[in-house]
């Protein structure tokens, strides 16, 4: 599938200092929790950074659709 970060994910990447090389890490080995069926989170902690997890928020829409990236992020069980 085809990935698009859209222009506000671009955003808070630079903001959070992660690099393209790191989303691609997350996004290719990360656990992924299913919100529904479009929509996802997929997260890693990265070696090496302090403010982990790192997460991914993805809407699949024919393509895979980065919405936002996020530091610290903590997982729900209830989600």
């Amino acid at each position: 599938m085809d990935v698009f970060v859209t222009r506000h994910a671009r955003q808070r990447m630079s903001k959070r200092d992660v690099s393209d090389a790191t989303l691609q890490q997350v996004i290719e080995v990360g656990d992924i929790r299913y919100k529904n069926s479009t929509q996802l989170w997929v997260f890693k902690h990265i070696e090496g950074r302090e403010d982990n997890l790192i997460c991914a928020a993805i809407v699949l829409e024919g393509v895979v659709v980065i919405k936002t990236v996020m530091i610290n992020w903590e997982l729900e069980e209830d989600v």
